[in-house]
């Protein structure tokens, strides 16, 4: 029986072996990530610290994420992630001990924080490069997709799950639950069986690093992804920083409301990769690249606004569903075309404006939201992302 072309990429026993172990993972990942924004709220009590924890965990995405897509040309990617996988054990297992035993202190969370971000820095990078690897260039369209729908479902299952943890047994289980699942991943990495990667010839970091550069600003698509790209991380993303604040001061909601919350975000989100998982075509994902973006702008603006939970649930997962559809496009239309000696580089570069320019916007968000309110503070980021994703828009069609 012909496989339905949606699971092309699962033909591929490697890849089975890594979405399954990233699932589980990402599961745990987003556990920690809605246990972490709790905690901090609880220790601070301010919105402004919930947005500079999260900014220290982007800022060595920022600072070292470039340097990282040129290791990941260099190196085994396999094994390199399996390291790094390990090491993000180790830090969620610390987390879960600080707040199990009442030592956690907003500086520990933070100083944590910006270790998981550094190796965030060489791990993501060198994790989505080696996708092609696993299966070949033919199905990465597909795996790219499938991988993303392992991610946003995880949003949904992660942030429910957590909901429950922090209600039921308390925040330390969350932050071991996460660490449980890394072992999925490392065992996952560990029962591969993939040819030894042949490592091109090294050549400077700077000159390296000038080829991506010459590549992804040389013609025009690449520009205007760039750039829809920036602006959505510092002003539209960072509503997710300020959900917790969100969920709390404005809809008076506890922590399950909270995971209610980020939950919506991820059933939209997950809506929108399985579609592109089904779908191909250059003009289509031309298209929706251009109409999600638009569209995410309008979306978040007037979620600002939801008065009560049920206005902010739908309003929300439409906004993460164009916001995951524009994700999507955004890496499936750079990673499909660039060379396979550059992919590492340009997931590097990638990597450095999704979650790398993410400390500007979790920072601006939690400055703006504590000095005019969490409402205005999204209400303005959406307009941003409107206004450049129209001027985008128009001069494309052009």
């Amino acid at each position: 029986m012909p496989r339905p072309s949606i699971l092309a990429a699962m033909r591929h026993r490697n890849f089975r072996l890594f979405i399954i172990g990233q699932f589980v993972s990402q599961c745990g990942t987003w556990i920690q990530t809605v246990a972490q924004g709790w905690l901090v709220l609880q220790l601070t009590d301010s919105a402004f610290a919930v947005g500079l924890v999260t900014t220290l965990g982007s800022m060595p995405i920022l600072l070292f994420s470039l340097y990282g897509g040129v290791v990941a040309d260099r190196v085994n990617k396999r094994r390199l992630v399996l390291v790094l996988q390990s090491l993000m054990l180790v830090e969620a297992v610390a987390l879960g001990v600080l707040t199990q035993f009442d030592w956690v202190t907003v500086e520990a969370v933070m100083a944590l924080a910006a270790f998981f971000g550094l190796l965030s820095a060489f791990e993501v990078p060198t994790r989505q490069a080696m996708v092609a690897e696993l299966v070949g260039r033919q199905d990465l369209m597909n795996a790219i997709a499938l991988g993303s729908s392992a991610f946003n479902v995880a949003r949904v299952i992660g942030p429910a799950i957590a909901g429950a943890l922090i209600a039921t047994v308390g925040l330390a289980a969350c932050f071991y639950v996460n660490a449980a699942s890394y072992l999925a991943v490392v065992t996952g990495l560990l029962m591969m069986r993939i040819e030894r990667p042949v490592i091109p010839a090294r050549v400077p970091a700077l000159g390296a690093l000038k080829e991506a550069f010459v590549y992804v600003f040389g013609s025009r698509w690449p520009r205007a992804i760039v750039t829809l790209i920036a602006t959505f991380s510092i002003f539209g993303f960072s509503f997710m920083t300020m959900m917790p604040v969100f969920a709390r001061d404005v809809l008076h909601l506890d922590a399950s409301g909270y995971g209610a919350m980020v939950s919506a975000i991820g059933v939209g989100a997950a809506g929108a990769a399985i579609f592109m998982a089904a779908i191909g075509g250059r003009q289509q994902q031309s298209r929706l690249m251009l109409a999600s973006s638009v569209l995410f702008g309008a979306v978040l603006t007037v979620a600002a606004f939801a008065p009560e939970f049920w206005s902010a649930v739908v309003l929300f997962t439409i906004a993460g569903c164009v916001m995951a559809l524009n994700g999507i496009l955004a890496n499936t239309m750079l990673q499909t075309e660039a060379p396979d000696q550059l992919r590492g580089r340009i997931m590097g570069f990638y990597s450095f404006m999704v979650l790398g320019m993410a400390p500007f916007g979790s920072l601006q968000a939690g400055w703006v939201s504590e000095r005019v309110g969490v409402r205005a503070s999204l209400a303005m980021g959406g307009l941003v992302c409107f206004v450049v994703a129209l001027g985008v828009a128009w001069k494309m069609r052009r």
